[in-house]
């Protein structure tokens, strides 16, 4: 397993957690058992958000002995009377299904606690007129809640939520379909969703990944807005590159998705790399580095995604990024301009050009 730190805090996530909405289905004794073989295989980063009641107890009973061990993210908005899911701005609602969430899981504190989904402006007003965002605020006061953070599917909201400065981390919808304008929750252009990651890495807000294989749409031919299909592995690889993310939280159904994703860490680069997206992005996405380092191995030994990363944080405000740029032994200055990157990108980006701009901007 690898890990990422939380910068406000310090926590070290797994880079690949898990997303609960399906692992109801399986039953509590193999929800159960899947979360253990999770936390045994080093996952303990947790998302709450399920359709049903069914793994809040499942959950309960995998963690006795490791709740020290694991992180929750917890839905104020999430409510399950009845057993099934829905989603509320009721603040009693909202108490009552927190409580019974607390309850299940066998545990009297909530590691990160999100505004749930909250997609639109006057939801935002209602989640702060009906007392929601306060009520986090207070049990963040009392210990309760460790982290606040949002989950939306809107970048304009998630930029207003940071302006308000109450968050730690954000749950975003990324993938290469909702990034480039596919989809039903491909809100925002290319350029608005890329400044959101620029702008969470640069304020040291952690990304956490929803939706990352895009409802499984982006795994089938049939099913994917670009008619291809990518893998699991391409899609967490997309998504991990992508400033301000520390982990991806693909939805499982048991124990055989969950070693399935385990895969990922023994995966080859060949079988990680997505740069076959360039190949069907749209005409906005040209001429963008994502970082995808398809463009290696450099003769000059440069790391050409890493020095568009740096720059392009450094760019949106991190004061970081000057420092990571600093310290790495080959910087745009060592470029050879040999055209090897240009060659290869599958976005068409004008390395040399930009090696020269980078290297003026740094000084070096």
């Amino acid at each position: 397993m690898e890990y990422r730190k939380l910068p406000k805090g310090g926590e070290e996530i797994s880079v690949i957690g898990i997303g609960s909405s399906s692992i109801g289905l399986a039953g509590e004794k193999e929800a159960a058992e899947t979360f253990s073989a999770a936390i045994e295989n080093g996952i303990n980063y947790f998302d709450m958000a399920s359709a049903d009641a069914e793994p809040f107890s499942a959950y309960g009973k995998a963690i006795k002995g490791y709740r020290d061990k694991v992180y929750f993210q917890i839905h104020f908005g999430a409510v399950y009377e009845g057993g099934k899911y829905g989603w509320s701005l009721d603040i009693e609602k909202i108490k009552r299904s927190v409580d019974w969430q607390l309850r299940n899981l066998g545990t009297d504190y909530i590691d990160f606690g999100f505004i749930h989904c909250i997609d639109e402006e006057a939801d935002l007003k209602k989640a702060v007129s009906k007392g929601i965002l306060d009520y986090i605020k207070d049990l963040k006061k009392q210990g309760v809640v460790r982290h606040i953070g949002l989950s939306s599917h809107s970048p304009a909201i998630a930029q207003r939520v940071i302006d308000m400065n109450i968050i730690d981390m954000l749950m975003f919808s990324i993938n290469p379909a909702y990034d480039y304008s596919r989809g039903d929750y491909a809100i925002g252009e290319a350029g608005e969703r890329m400044e959101l990651y620029r702008r969470c890495e640069a304020e040291k807000i952690g990304i956490s990944v929803m939706k990352a294989f895009a409802g499984g749409q982006l795994l089938n031919d049939k099913t994917s807005p670009f008619k291809k299909a990518l893998t699991e592995y391409q899609c967490i690889q997309y998504a991990l590159d992508k400033p301000g993310v520390l982990t991806v939280l693909p939805g499982i159904r048991d124990r055989n998705d969950l070693n399935r994703l385990m895969g990922y860490f023994n995966a080859s680069n060949e079988e990680r790399d997505y740069s076959v997206i360039g190949t069907f992005a749209p005409s906005n996405a040209k001429g963008v580095c994502v970082y995808c380092n398809h463009c290696q191995p450099c003769p000059a030994g440069l790391d050409v995604g890493l020095i568009n990363k740096y720059y392009d944080l450094a760019l949106a405000g991190d004061e970081l990024a000057k420092n990571h740029y600093a310290n790495l032994t080959k910087k745009a200055s060592d470029c050879v301009e040999c055209g090897h990157c240009e060659s290869r990108c599958p976005f068409r980006v004008e390395q040399i050009s930009r090696m020269r701009e980078i290297k003026e901007y740094f000084g070096v």
